[in-house]
């Protein structure tokens, strides 16, 4: 324990945790995390470690600026090296300095683990907490088992993981739930008539939602081929509404692909607009990703494509050999969204799969009746997703390594 004073048995008063979190989508874990932990001690945990603003707005003075290590990709983190190695020696350095009762790292592997291991290496009498489970039901499986020497509890957003990590031999495992169903009425409840009435949407056609990644790499490889979608779909009669999401970092190199499309859709930009456009879909056509599970919580029917560059295709090839690379179906336990990738991610493939969903065919009711019992499957056990997680993270911070 440290030697710090205690309100109660077995529980620190005022736990000093450090925090590290590799990217942007880890800092909004990171943030909720924060303040359900802020609750569940009276305001007296004391935060140190990387993040972004949302951490920050919790109370964390970063050790260096988020972005300079939330970089993505094979190619990108070759580019960046020299720079990740240096910050991944700087947050271990500081770490051990701080002294923490745990340690949590968030996401983003390839530079939290470097820095898990190493701390474990030099102070094994700390609790090494991840949140968020790399994907080792789908890539590289054997990493559940090295997982074990440097961490020493996950935190699960997917409620299939414990039972792979269970299957791999990984570390003790729990699912706290995904912070997707914390916002699931508020996602629900969102009041579609306005942004129908400012983007001039034609209620006689339907719409389709089209979402080719938020990154220029997926953008990229994606991009043409979803235009194509909407050309064969034309020339079978096919003519709805399009609506792209975009984020701010990717709007300009969206717009620019989209000059070769067919048809000119509607940009809708932040959260409230992405939403209210999947509560608008008739049907979406998405990359692999996230924003599939987003799409399958607002019971959207929806076809899937994906590519990936060459050093990291064969990955993905040995990963096909799994019934699904594709959140939803994962969860449900079998194929509700048609998937695509690599060379299958053609426009062909992806028009015929998208068609049908677009009037009451045996395949639309089919996935709405899938997507239906999506939210029950990603029911936390209890309390909020946040609040889950943060109660693990205090009581392995009072329990120590031994």
């Amino acid at each position: 324990m440290n030697g710090l004073s205690q309100s109660e048995p077995g529980r620190i008063r005022a736990p000093k945790l450090f925090i590290v979190a590799g990217e942007h989508s880890g800092d909004a874990l990171g943030e909720k995390l924060m303040a359900a932990l802020t609750q569940l001690t009276g305001g007296h945990a004391l935060f140190s470690g990387v993040g972004g603003a949302g951490m920050e707005r919790q109370g964390l003075t970063s050790l260096f600026p988020l972005h300079e290590v939330a970089v993505m990709g094979p190619l990108s983190i070759l580019v960046h090296l020299p720079r990740l190695v240096r910050r991944v020696h700087d947050t271990v350095a500081a770490a051990i300095a701080a002294g923490p009762d745990a340690v949590i790292i968030i996401d983003a592997p390839e530079f939290t683990h470097p820095i898990a291991k190493r701390i474990r290496k030099r102070r094994p009498d700390i609790p090494i907490i991840d949140y968020v489970s790399p994907s080792v039901w789908a890539w590289r499986p054997g990493r559940a088992t090295k997982m074990r020497s440097y961490i020493d509890h996950v935190l699960a957003l997917l409620p299939f993981e414990p039972a792979a990590h269970e299957r791999l031999g990984g570390p003790a495992c729990t699912y706290v739930g995904h912070p997707l169903i914390e916002r699931l009425e508020a996602m629900r409840a969102i009041d579609t008539k306005p942004l129908s009435a400012k983007l001039g949407l034609d209620p006689a056609r339907p719409v389709l939602v089209v979402l080719p990644g938020s990154r220029a790499s997926e953008i990229g490889r994606l991009i043409g081929p979803f235009g194509e979608v909407l050309a064969q779909l034309r020339a079978s009669g096919l003519k709805p509404e399009v609506i792209v999401p975009v984020v701010a970092s990717a709007r300009a190199r969206v717009v620019k692909g989209l000059e070769k499309w067919p048809v000119k859709p509607h940009l809708v930009e932040g959260e409230d607009e992405k939403f209210a456009s999947f509560r608008l879909a008739t049907a979406a056509l998405a990359a692999s990703g996230t924003v599939t599970l987003e799409l399958a919580l607002c019971r959207v029917p929806s076809v899937v494509g994906y590519r990936v560059d060459p050093i990291a295709a064969p990955v993905l090839r040995r990963a096909l050999k799994l019934p699904s690379v594709v959140l939803p179906n994962l969860i449900a336990g079998h194929n509700i969204y048609p998937e695509f990738h690599q060379e299958a991610c053609t426009a062909k493939n992806l028009a015929a799969a998208l068609a049908p969903l677009f009037s009451q065919t045996p395949e639309r009711a089919a996935q709405l009746a899938g997507l239906d019992a999506i939210p029950r499957r990603m029911q936390p056990p209890d309390r909020s997703p946040s609040l889950a997680a943060a109660a693990i993270v205090l009581r392995l911070a009072a329990q120590g390594r031994g």
